[in-house]
């Protein structure tokens, strides 16, 4: 018996060891590296692009334009001072309430449709 286990040990020390796939690590890091890239074009890039939108809509802001602030607050711009990156909004029609905002603070700049649906959907 005590033989017979031996004699398996032998063998089994005998028998040549797998060699390691010299390609192990490329089929580890292929699926990786395409779910990398698959979530860069699907989450980084659109959120990219929406971010450079609004910068540039925030730039191009003039008199009289509507805007939504980060705070919910709608308003019409009646000044912009680009160098200081501020905007004056007027917030109340019936007093002329103003305030002065970062321009980083604008959410939003309304569209046509939007202006007349905001305006129009606050008053029920």
């Amino acid at each position: 018996m005590i033989a017979l286990i031996c004699h398996e040990l032998l063998l089994a020390q005998a028998q040549p060891q797998a060699e390691a796939d010299p390609n192990a690590f490329l089929r580890f890091m292929g699926p990786l590296v395409v779910i990398i890239v698959l979530f860069y074009f699907m989450m980084i890039r659109p959120q990219k692009r929406k971010e450079q939108e609004l910068r540039q809509m925030v730039y191009n802001l003039k008199e009289n334009d509507r805007v939504v602030t980060i705070g919910g607050i709608y308003g019409v711009v009646t000044n912009v001072q680009r160098e200081a990156e501020r905007l004056t909004i007027r917030v109340d029609e019936t007093n002329g309430t103003k305030i002065k905002v970062n321009m980083s603070a604008i959410a939003r700049v309304l569209a046509g449709e939007e202006q007349e649906g905001g305006a129009g959907g606050n008053k029920s």
